[in-house]
């Protein structure tokens, strides 16, 4: 297991976290994500054990919901995914799902401790992709529309990445 160490960018909130998929490979497209942490038009997000995080600066944080247009009825709903910040200087921090309480997701521009470079790179939400933005393509680059049906702990699996 790799321990994670990351903070905003002003240091009011750091954290830390123990992950077993710590490879950023996962770009994401959708229009809050790229809204709110998107640097290059997408965020990247890992995932981590949430028992395991540890955060000072907290009267820092702050949490919102995000929207999304629902696949079937085409609405705008609430994301049930709390996603943190800090308030202070509005960088993304993570995002946890109550879906899912035993993960978190930190962004991973906001880690600092170096990451393992992904040997493949999965670009997800493109349909909802700024029309500026180039996806790159290529052999280690795959594409969806929406979200795959692979999860993180999976493509880490088979990529013979998982860290235990």
């Amino acid at each position: 297991m790799l321990k994670l160490e990351g903070s905003c960018y002003c240091k009011a909130v750091t954290f830390s976290v123990k992950s077993h998929t710590p490879y950023p490979y996962l770009h994401c497209y959708c229009e809050f994500c790229r809204s709110t942490a998107g640097s290059g038009g997408y965020a990247v997000n890992i995932m981590a054990q949430a028992k395991t995080m540890r955060v000072s600066g907290k009267k820092s944080l702050g949490i919102h919901h995000g929207m999304y247009n629902d696949d079937v009825t085409d609405e705008l709903k609430q994301s049930p995914a709390l996603r943190y910040f800090c308030h202070d200087c509005g960088s993304p921090l993570w995002i946890a799902d109550p879906r899912w309480p035993q993960w978190v997701y930190p962004y991973a521009s906001a880690v600092h401790t170096p990451l393992p470079v992904p040997p493949e790179k999965v670009h997800i939400m493109l349909d909802f992709k700024a029309d500026w933005v180039e996806v790159p393509g290529g052999a280690n680059h795959r594409h969806f529309a929406r979200y795959p049906d692979e999860s993180i702990v999976g493509w880490h699996h088979r990529q013979g990445l998982y860290i235990k």
